[in-house]
């Protein structure tokens, strides 16, 4: 009799871990997790204990602009590309709920980097058009991480749009800033060429021979620049999607003052930095502080991936001017 309630005590505590579920089931207690579209992010976690949290999200195919009179076939998680930005707590217990869409024609599922368990999830959310699965994972440890879907074929259904980011704070909490956003950066193989205009469809040999057509940051997201106003601390939640891409990620005249380096909350983040790789897969944190108005733009620094393939993103700075820090000179070089 010891011996049975020892192993059903066992249990009970690995389940907390990682439990595969029906679906769309929402415990006694718990929240639900606010989601954003990029370049949006959740607000901070205000609490100081462990929760339970619920987070849903849906598969779906859908057409959308890749680039000026392009049109392609996303796959996606929740209609955008990237997905959305999730936010948790160290110590939380996490329900997740994935559907896949009737309208899909394909399987879907989802691998969270965060999570420890078989397939970061992706064993236990292999998903049929108009299905439901789930898992309970508790969430170690502090990062953030890529989401991807990890239905066979990984690479073309990553390739398609289906990644995004998820932030697992450390208990207490990430420094304070002034503004928050989010981007990840994928790349993508169209049958034509790069700006061929028209409807375009998937090339996997392309893909195979990792020679994407375009590079993109939040293809299929909401529309606008990222804003700040002189004098603010702005964090950036880089990701990268791939499926191929290492990306170079640099913001043209700004050095990062923290940079925590593959997304690891648990180690020092490296300081004044110019540029983080970010491999596919991975995703990093940025931090610095906007001093001078104007147009500040973000970078593949594997620099025709921005100029000739899409890689490019604005954060507009906005406030007075600052000529301690920056002053063009008139012609001539005078002041």
């Amino acid at each position: 009799m010891r011996i049975r309630k020892t192993i059903s005590a066992a249990l009970s505590i690995a389940a907390l871990v990682f439990l595969a579920i029906p679906g769309n089931i929402m415990a006694a207690g718990e929240e639900k997790a606010v989601l954003t579209t990029a370049p949006q992010v959740p607000p901070a976690v205000k609490r100081t204990t462990p929760a339970k949290v619920l987070v849903e999200l849906e598969t779906t195919e859908i057409k959308g602009k890749l680039a000026d009179g392009v049109e392609y076939e996303f796959w996606t998680f929740n209609g955008t590309v990237p997905g959305p930005f999730i936010r948790v707590r160290a110590g939380d217990t996490v329900t997740f709920n994935l559907k896949n869409s009737a309208a899909s024609k394909n399987i879907h599922s989802i691998d969270l980097h965060s999570v420890t368990g078989p397939g970061g999830g992706a064993k236990a959310t292999q998903t049929i058009p108009g299905g439901k699965t789930g898992f309970v994972w508790k969430a170690l440890n502090p990062g953030i991480y890529i989401y991807h879907c990890a239905t066979s074929h990984i690479p073309t259904h990553i390739a398609n749009g289906m990644y995004g980011l998820i932030l697992v704070e450390p208990e207490k909490g990430l420094p304070k800033v002034d503004k928050e956003y989010y981007v990840v950066q994928g790349d993508f193989y169209t049958m034509g060429k790069t700006g061929e205009k028209g409807m375009q469809a998937f090339d996997v040999e392309k893909m195979r021979a990792e020679q994407p057509t375009y590079v993109k940051f939040n293809p299929l997201a909401t529309a606008g620049n990222l804003k700040a106003n002189v004098g603010e601390k702005v964090r950036l939640y880089i990701g990268n999607g791939g499926p191929n891409m290492t990306s170079a990620f640099h913001v043209i005249g700004e050095i990062f003052d923290v940079v925590y380096q593959q997304g690891a909350l648990g180690s020092e983040p490296a300081k004044n930095v110019q540029t983080t790789l970010i491999p596919p897969g991975g995703a990093a944190i940025v931090d610095f502080k906007v001093d001078v108005p104007g147009a500040y733009i973000l970078v593949d620094h594997a620099i025709s991936r921005a100029i000739d393939k899409g890689a490019v993103g604005i954060l507009e700075v906005t406030g007075n001017e600052n000529p301690q820090v920056f002053k063009p000179l008139k012609e001539g070089g005078k002041e």
